[in-house]
């Protein structure tokens, strides 16, 4: 490492200078050279490797390239780039042109904060209307609880659970998604009506629903877990949490493109408070804008969960309403396109009031 020089009015140089410099080395005249060198300047000789020089700080990094590597940094960097910049297909008919509120409506007796307040159909009915009615853009609905530690619920007993719910609010001119990991399920709540299938898995727990998804027109949430929920979070270890939940993430995204769904129609969650430490958790959160580069949208769920009581001094999940809005807010000031939420008139409110202050 060699440290930056300043020019004589106090400002590192590197303010003024590409942020890569290329130094080109093997050279040899044009005879000598190999079939994959590249003419120095339009003259009589060639090179097949550079010296990259990244300015970082007041360091410099360096390190010698061959030019088949360059190329490939050229593409996967034009990639990447447009992959951050194109704009998001609309998922459900909705434009993913502003932040939006995805509200929770689980029909389950033992999920973490609602569990059994809506496991009859009337009231779940009810408690779908109310959010849609509070500003919900896609209410998630779920009949099987994945907290951690939570076992899981035969695909029958969830299609008695959710079915008749998502029909019903479909009717009421509802976007639907279903929250689950059975094939089985994701079938019966497409014949629905539900036009978005959210996967805890990314669609690896059941060989059949990398299929459904393909023979659908639904978007699909492929959200980063490790593991089942009953095992997720025994000791899960990560070089980098944010970059190995990416290339995770990007594993799954292929095995998608695979079997015939694109990216346009995928929707990505880093699972936050799934196979991941509070530390994870956190690393993962202050990163969320990395997952841009997947190409897709980001979803992210925050809502009344242990990070929020990680920050906010251990309250309990009924007291973590405050600082699951200021999760919300944090996620909409990394681009996250949707956030999942129980508490829609809260959110939508703050979401409102956040717009007004960052707009233009």
């Amino acid at each position: 490492m060699e440290p930056i020089q300043s020019d004589p009015t106090g400002e590192p140089t590197a303010r003024h200078r590409p942020p890569v410099h290329l130094r080109p080395l093997g050279l040899l005249p044009h005879g000598l050279s190999l079939p994959h060198a590249r003419p120095l300047a339009g003259g009589w000789l060639s090179f097949d490797r550079c010296e990259v020089a990244h300015r970082n700080g007041k360091f410099v990094e360096r390190r010698i390239v061959g030019l088949d590597d360059h190329r490939h940094w050229a593409v996967g960097m034009r990639t990447l780039l447009d992959r951050l910049s194109a704009p998001r297909p609309a998922v459900g008919g909705l434009s993913l042109n502003r932040p939006r509120i995805m509200g929770i409506l689980n029909v389950t007796p033992d999920s973490f904060f609602d569990g059994g307040l809506h496991a009859d159909e009337e009231r779940a009915v009810e408690h779908g209307l109310a959010m849609m009615n509070d500003g919900a853009d896609i209410i998630d609905v779920g009949a099987e609880s994945t907290r951690p530690g939570a076992r899981p619920i035969p695909a029958e007993e969830q299609m008695r659970r959710a079915i008749p719910v998502l029909a019903r609010l479909v009717r009421h001119g509802a976007i639907v998604s279903i929250d689950t990991r059975s094939a089985a399920v994701m079938r019966a709540a497409l014949d629905a009506g539900a036009t978005i299938l959210n996967d805890v898995s990314a669609l690896s727990h059941d060989p059949d629903s990398l299929g459904v998804a393909a023979t659908s027109t639904a978007t699909v949430v492929l959200m980063h877990m490790r593991g089942v929920p009953e095992t997720m979070n025994a000791a899960p270890a990560y070089v980098d949490t944010a970059l190995d939940v990416f290339d995770e993430i990007e594993h799954r995204l292929h095995a998608c493109e695979g079997a015939g769904i694109p990216r346009g129609r995928i929707l990505v969650d880093p699972g936050i408070g799934f196979a991941k430490t509070m530390t994870q958790g956190a690393s993962v959160a202050r990163a969320l804008s990395l997952f841009h580069g997947t190409g897709c949208g980001v979803l992210v769920g925050f809502s009344r969960k242990g990070l929020v009581k990680r920050w906010a001094d251990g309250t309990g999940p009924d007291e973590r309403l405050s600082g699951s809005l200021a999760a919300a807010l944090a996620a909409f000031s990394q681009g996250v396109q949707i956030v999942r939420v129980h508490d829609v008139a809260a959110t939508a409110q703050a979401r409102d009031v956040w717009e007004a202050f960052t707009s233009r």
